[in-house]
């Protein structure tokens, strides 16, 4: 189907500095051996989206509502008012899901990445500072919850400026990653320019669902400098993932989220026991897994894999790190 705003496919034009190739090959029939830490059979990344605050509103100066990833989800969004069920529906997650979710990580001692929107983490800075003094690590999710798709870049750009600097205000340390998830075809080649104008370091990124471990891409920007620098992407889940309980298609029960993790969990310990360590990752949501009784199912799996041997439950920017390491760079290399 052509994109509705061009006229025939032909219209479409490559861009070389904002279009990353695609790779239908990655690390072929054996995959790769990412060498984790002590010798541990699976790196496990959760990942807990906060967002609450920096959705679509027109207190924030928007033209509509949100309308996206609620407990009733569908609809068209309320134009020019407030949509005051769904406004709730995010507070939740801001004044209860969060601090449930911290409480369960913390008392286990797992590390845990915050995909932190710049706005949300504005309005309740008691969340990033939290993160910060229990050794988790803060990423930015954009400076707000919207679709970035028609912004125009020089925009774009600011926003993501934005994003940086209300992470830094908040925690005292830029953000080392980041993940758009409503991201704009620029959006990757974007954060890459902002990073390298503030001159500070981008380690990973996470808007891909490409593999079941981290891998380098060549960066378009970086065609014609002597030593390029890549951009390593950490793959994330939409799969392992509690957005499904707010789709038709998705998840009906906290049973099914558990029996789908703990699934997904086995076998990628199973590839890791026989030699081929595997990454996962369970993207979660204050307002959705923050839920008492989806929450259940959360620390049923917690306590499950609290309990196997091998497993490195870390932050993202630590598999980074290690992965950095371990596997520099090479232009037009896979690892």
């Amino acid at each position: 189907m052509i994109p509705s705003n061009l006229d025939s496919i032909a219209d479409w034009k490559w861009d070389g500095h904002y279009d990353f190739p695609r790779d239908l090959i990655g690390y072929g029939e054996k995959s790769h051996n990412p060498k984790w830490p002590n010798n541990a059979k699976i790196a496990v990344s959760f990942v807990i989206n906060y967002e609450e605050g920096a959705e679509n509103s027109v207190l924030n100066g928007d033209v509509h509502s949100e309308n996206h990833l609620w407990e009733a989800p569908g609809g068209p969004p309320r134009i020019k008012e407030r949509a005051v069920n769904v406004e709730s529906e995010y507070d939740y997650g801001a004044r209860a899901g969060v601090w449930r979710l911290f409480r369960l990580f913390n008392k286990h001692d797992m590390k845990f990445t915050l995909y932190g929107v710049g706005k949300a983490l504005e309005d309740n800075p008691a969340v990033g500072r939290s993160c910060v003094e229990n050794g988790h690590d803060v990423a930015s999710h954009a400076y707000r919850w919207v679709d970035y798709h028609d912004f125009p870049p020089e925009k774009e750009k600011e926003y993501i400026r934005q994003g940086i600097n209300a992470i830094k205000n908040v925690t005292g340390e830029y953000p080392k990653g980041w993940y758009y998830g409503r991201l704009s075809p620029k959006s990757q080649a974007l954060v890459w320019d902002v990073y390298k104008e503030m001159n500070i370091p981008l380690l990973w990124m996470s808007d891909s669902y490409a593999d079941d471990v981290p891998y380098w891409v060549d960066v378009p920007a970086e065609k014609d400098v002597e030593k390029p620098e890549g951009m390593l992407m950490i793959p994330y889940s939409y799969d392992c993932n509690d957005y499904k309980f707010n789709v038709p298609t998705g998840f009906g029960s906290p049973t099914d989220f558990y029996d789908h993790v703990k699934g997904a969990f086995d076998v990628l310990y199973e590839e890791g026991s026989e030699g081929s360590p595997k990454m996962m990752t369970i993207g979660l949501h204050c307002r959705c897994i923050g839920k008492p009784a989806r929450f259940a199912a959360l620390k049923k799996f917690v306590e499950y894999i609290g309990e196997k041997e091998g497993v490195w439950v870390t932050t993202r920017t630590a598999i980074a790190e290690h992965f950095r390491s371990t596997f520099p760079y090479k232009k037009g290399q896979l690892a």
